[in-house]
C-alpha cells in the first residue's frame, strides 16, 4: 500500500511565486517601505523567511551542547536556575529569608551587601546556615569579593562538602566598575591583578566564577543589541588577553567567567541574542589557542532590564517581565533573576518579590520551558535574526578591536559615543512614539498621582572622574519626571484640565478626543471628554463654565474651516487653544489667526506637554 506523504499532491512554490503574490496583494504600494523592517540594530527584516533562507548559516548543523553553543550548552534540556538576589542589612535576617525563599522555589541565591560592608569567615558562615553551597548557587555581590573566595573555600572544606559541586560566583568586574564610574577604584592594574589572586583562591572551586562581565550596563544605558553584544565581548576579550598574558592557560581562564546580561522586551530579538552571544564568545575563546571545547560554552545569568521599567502604572512592569524571562529562556540562558515589579522605585515587598519569583516558576513547572534543548531552533526567522547579530556584532568587535581593545576604545570615548547616539535615538522614538511604552507615552492611567514625599529615584554620580563613565537610565525617566512635576503643582494647585471640545462627524471628534486625552493624559493632566456639542456657541458657552486650561478642538478637516476661527477667537483670553489634527490645506489659515498649537500622530510629545507645562505653571 503506498503512503502519501503530506502535502505531496501539491506543487512546491518558488520565493518568486511568493513575492510576485504578495506585491499583487499590495495593490501598487512599494514592499520594501511597506513590509521590510528597518530595525534599530542596523540590519533589515524581511516580511517572511523560508528554508532556503537558513540553509546556509553556519551554526544550522550544530547540535545542543555541541561547539559553538549557539543551541546551548545541554544536550536533552533547557534547565535554568531560578534566581533570587537578598539585600543583607543584617545578616540574621538575610539568612532567614534566604531560607524561606530557598523553600518556595528558588535554586540560586544572590547576596548584595553594602559597599563598606568586608565579609570574613563569620559573617558569611552566618549567612549561608543550614544552605548547603553544593545544592544551592551562591552568588556575592561587595567590594571584597578576595575574602569572599577565600571565606567560600575555608566553609565548604569545613562542612566537607562536595567542591565538584560547590557553584556561585562572586560578581567582581572591575572594567565594568571602572565603565560605569568613569575611573577605577585604585589603579587599572591593582583592579585587575586582583583577578589573579582570585584564580588562586577559588582553584579547589571549579564551579564558582571569580569574574562576572556586567554586559547589563549597555542595555540599561541604552545601547542597542549589537553593541551590548559587541562591546561585552570587547570586554570580555581584554579579561582573556590580560589573563593569559599573566600565565594563566585559556582553559583555565575560560571557565571560570560568567556574563551578566539584561533582557529587553524586543522578545524575538532578545532570544536571537543570546544564541548569537554563545556563538560569539565560543569562537573568540577557541581563538585563544583553547584544547579542551567544552570550555568554551557560555554561563550567562540573566536579569530584566531596568531601561524600560516604570514607576507610574507600575504593574505592567509585570508584563513586560514575562516576556522577558520567556526570550532569556528561550535563548538558552543558565540562571535568571526577575525583577519585582516595583524595584526601580522603592524596597521590594513581599508580594512583588513573590510575583517576580513564580513568574519563573510557571514557565518551567506549566510550560516546561525547560524540558525541551533550544526551543527556538529551526525558526526560520529567529535563526535568520542570530546570524544577522553574529555578523553585525562581530563586525561592532573588530572595530573595537582596530582602536586597540575595550579599555582603549573607552577611555577615548568611542563607546560612550556610541551608547550615547544610539540611547539619544530611542530617547527621541519614546517622546514621538515611535517606540510605546505603555502607560508611560501610550495610555496613562490618569487617576494615578504620586505624593509630594516621593522620592523619585535620582542617577548616580561617581566623583574623580578620569573618563566619561556610561549612564544608566530609564526610558521613561524623562516622561515621569514631567508627570510628576504636575503631582507636584497639584497638592498646591487645582490639577490642570484638559478640556475635550467635540463637534460634527462622530467618527473624527471621537478618534482625536480619544487621542488628545492620551496626550495630555501623558502629563497628569484630568481629561475631560464631551459627547459632541450640537453647535459651536453651545461649547463656547460651556467652555466659558468650566474654565479649563486647555481646550482641545476636535472635530474632522474638512468642518476646521468652519469652526476653529471662532471658537479660536471666543475663548483664546481664557484658555489655552489647542487643535488635534494637522490639516494641511488649513495651516497658514490657522497661522494668520495665532491657532499654533496642533497636536497630531507626529508630534514630539514630550517637548509639546514641557511647552504647556511652562504654559501652565508660570
Amino acid at each position: 500500500m503506498n503512503k502519501e506523504k503530506l502535502f505531496e499532491a501539491f506543487p512546491p512554490v518558488s520565493d518568486k511565486e511568493w513575492k510576485d503574490k504578495i506585491i499583487t496583494d499590495l495593490k501598487g504600494a512599494d514592499y520594501d517601505r511597506k513590509l521590510v523592517w528597518k530595525t534599530g540594530e542596523g540590519f533589515e527584516v524581511q516580511p517572511y523567511y523560508r528554508q532556503n533562507d537558513i540553509a546556509n548559516l553556519p551554526h544550522m548543523d550544530i547540535l545542543p551542547g555541541n561547539f559553538p553553543f549557539v543551541r546551548g550548552n545541554e544536550v536533552k534540556r533547557n534547565n535554568w536556575l531560578v534566581r533570587q538576589d537578598v539585600c543583607v542589612d543584617n545578616i540574621k535576617d538575610a539568612n532567614k529569608k534566604a531560607l524561606r525563599i530557598r523553600l518556595l522555589g528558588i535554586d540560586s541565591l544572590g547576596f548584595k551587601f553594602d559597599d563598606n560592608f568586608k565579609p570574613d569567615v563569620a559573617s558569611i558562615e552566618s549567612l549561608c546556615e543550614n544552605i548547603r553551597a553544593d545544592i544551592m548557587e551562591l552568588n556575592f555581590a561587595n567590594n571584597y569579593p578576595l575574602e569572599t573566595v577565600k571565606a567560600l573555600d575555608y566553609l565548604a572544606k569545613k562542612y566537607n562538602r562536595d567542591l565538584e559541586k560547590v557553584k556561585g560566583s562572586v560578581e567582581y568586574d572591575p572594567i565594568g566598575d571602572f565603565s560605569l564610574r568613569g575611573s577605577f577604584k585604585n589603579s587599572e592594574e591593582e583592579d585587575l591583578s586582583l583577578l589573579i589572586d582570585l584564580h588562586s583562591a577559588s582553584t579547589h572551586l571549579p564551579k564558582v566564577h571569580y569574574l562576572t562581565i556586567n554586559a547589563s550596563i549597555f542595555n540599561n544605558s541604552g545601547a542597542g543589541i549589537v553593541s551590548e553584544l559587541a562591546f561585552s565581548m570587547a570586554m570580555a576579550a581584554e579579561y582573556l588577553t590580560y589573563l593569559t598574558n599573566r600565565g594563566l592557560s585559556i582553559d583555565e581562564v575560560a571557565q571560570r567567567i560568567r556574563f551578566h546580561f539584561a533582557v529587553g522586551s524586543d522578545y524575538f530579538m532578545e532570544i536571537a541574542k543570546f544564541r548569537a552571544a554563545k556563538y560569539l564568545w565560543a569562537k573568540i575563546v577557541n581563538a585563544y589557542g583553547l584544547d579542551d571545547a567544552s570550555n568554551a560554552a557560555m554561563y550567562i545569568h540573566c536579569s530584566s532590564s531596568q531601561w524600560n521599567k516604570t514607576i507610574y502604572d507600575p504593574y505592567v512592569n509585570m508584563l513586560r517581565t514575562t516576556t522577558e524571562s520567556m526570550s532569556a529562556i528561550l535563548g538558552g540562558i543558565n540562571s535568571l533573576s526577575v525583577l519585582p515589579f516595583n524595584s526601580v522605585f522603592e524596597t521590594e515587598t513581599e508580594f512583588s518579590e513573590r510575583i517576580a519569583r513564580n513568574q519563573q516558576l510557571v514557565l518551567k513547572g506549566e510550560s516546561y520551558l525547560d524540558k525541551v534543548a533550544d526551543i527556538s531552533a529551526g525558526s526560520y526567522y529567529i535563526e535568520e535574526l542570530t546570524d544577522k547579530l553574529i555578523h553585525n556584532s562581530w563586525e561592532q568587535f573588530l572595530k573595537i578591536e582596530d582602536e586597540g581593545g575595550y579599555l582603549n576604545a573607552f577611555k577615548k570615548g568611542i563607546i560612550q559615543k556610541i551608547v550615547c547616539e544610539e540611547a539619544s535615538k530611542k530617547n527621541k522614538d519614546i517622546a514621538i512614539r515611535k517606540k510605546s511604552i505603555l502607560g508611560t507615552n501610550q495610555f496613562p492611567n490618569i487617576n494615578e498621582h504620586l505624593a509630594s514625599d516621593f522620592d523619585f529615584p535620582k542617577r548616580n554620580i561617581y566623583s574623580e572622574m578620569e573618563v566619561e563613565p556610561l549612564t544608566i537610565y530609564r526610558g521613561a525617566d524623562q516622561i515621569e519626571e514631567l508627570r510628576y512635576q504636575t503631582d507636584l503643582y497639584s497638592e498646591k494647585n487645582k490639577r490642570p484640565v484638559a478640556w475635550m471640545f467635540t463637534y460634527g462627524n462622530l467618527a473624527m471628534r471621537k478618534a482625536r478626543s480619544q487621542f488628545a486625552g492620551n496626550f495630555f493624559g501623558c502629563a497628569g493632566y484630568e481629561i475631560i471628554d464631551n459627547p459632541g456639542f450640537k453647535s459651536v456657541d453651545e461649547g463656547v458657552e460651556a467652555a466659558k463654565i468650566t474654565k479649563p486650561d486647555i481646550v482641545i478642538i476636535c472635530s474632522s478637516d474638512e468642518e476646521y474651516s468652519d469652526i476653529a476661527e471662532p471658537i479660536f477667537k471666543a475663548l483664546k483670553n481664557d484658555s489655552i487653544i489647542v487643535l488635534a489634527g494637522y490639516p494641511k490645506d488649513m495651516i497658514e489659515k490657522l497661522e494668520e489667526i495665532g491657532l499654533t498649537n496642533l497636536i497630531h500622530v507626529k508630534s514630539n510629545l514630550l517637548d509639546e506637554l514641557s511647552r504647556y507645562q511652562k504654559l501652565i505653571m508660570k
